[in-house]
């Protein structure tokens, strides 16, 4: 079945993008950027910013865009049965060439995993001047670190607001 991601959660003001692959099932059944209640993406948030942790998604976007970062996925739509990038076929890029011209203030492309550089890498054919990081995958299939460990790295994101 193909499968299309959701329109970027940001503004021209955004000096993070976050990148993600594609959305997983529970995110695209809420029609919500990182549902599965498994997902450390929204706590990794809340953490960094310190703010309350919350369930309400437009309190959850808002906490991003008043940090100035923007999320959205490397892929526009792919064919794929279940949440793993594994299982991705048939992939499409989202227009990143727009996307970079929409938003002059970007400093920091942050890969939600390093599926998400990946195809970023094979899609995206312009070279923004924007530094880049791969960050540890917030997904709840990515055991292989803790929270806390996780928390270490994706602190980065907190230079750029």
């Amino acid at each position: 079945m193909r499968k299309f991601s959701f329109p970027p959660i940001s503004t021209n003001k955004a000096k993070v993008l976050i990148l993600g692959t594609m959305p997983g099932e529970m995110s695209l059944k809420l029609n919500q950027y990182y549902g599965h209640g498994g997902n450390q993406f929204w706590k990794l948030i809340f953490t960094i910013f310190k703010e309350p942790l919350s369930a309400d998604y437009e309190n959850r976007n808002n906490i991003l865009l008043k940090n100035h970062i923007a999320i959205w996925d490397v892929l526009k739509a792919c064919v794929r049965v279940g949440s793993s990038d594994n299982a991705i076929l048939e992939e499409e890029s989202n227009d990143f060439e727009t996307f970079f011209k929409n938003h002059p203030n970007l400093q920091l492309i942050a890969f939600n995993g390093k599926n998400a550089e990946e195809y970023f890498k094979k899609f995206c054919t312009i070279k923004p001047a924007i530094k880049t990081i791969t960050l540890p995958s917030t997904s709840p299939a990515n055991t292989w670190k803790k929270f806390e460990e996780k928390l270490v790295e994706w602190k980065e994101i907190s230079n750029y607001n």
